[in-house]
């Protein structure tokens, strides 16, 4: 049993990423991927990209950063992909969008938890996956 440490966080607040070319990046994620700017920003040199609504008024985002910068020192990341969450009924508008675009993509299927992940890469080669839960993919247990 773990112990009660008096917090549990509750969902993922942010990723961030180092960016060679923050406008190529930014232009991906809110044209390909559809996520909104928030207004704002702190810095000409980060982008914050409004994923939901979050936990308790701490909105999720994705932070994009300019390499180089004091607050995106060094490369060196280890990131393997991000996973982006959305309804089922969705995927099919994913594969579609892609396909009309031109933008790659791979399909996946996670019986062992009933996922099905829709892989492509952005412009600085990241894995990005749009995810979502499917019932009907789940393996029996």
């Amino acid at each position: 049993m773990q112990e009660d440490k008096g917090f549990r966080p509750r969902a993922l607040g942010e990723i961030a990423i180092r960016c060679a070319d923050l406008d190529g990046m930014a232009a991906f994620y809110t044209d390909v991927i559809g996520l909104t700017p928030l207004t704002g920003n702190v810095a000409p040199h980060i982008r914050f990209l409004r994923v939901a609504d979050g936990v308790a008024g701490h909105t999720t985002v994705l932070a994009l950063f300019a390499d180089g910068t004091e607050f995106a020192p060094g490369r060196g990341g280890s990131l393997h992909h991000l996973a982006l969450s959305l309804p089922r009924e969705e995927l099919d508008a994913v594969r579609a969008w892609y396909d009309r675009i031109g933008q790659p993509y791979d399909v996946q299927d996670f019986p062992w938890i009933g996922w099905r992940g829709i892989f492509t890469r952005d412009p600085e080669g990241n894995t990005v996956e749009l995810v979502a839960y499917d019932a009907s993919l789940k393996a029996s247990d």
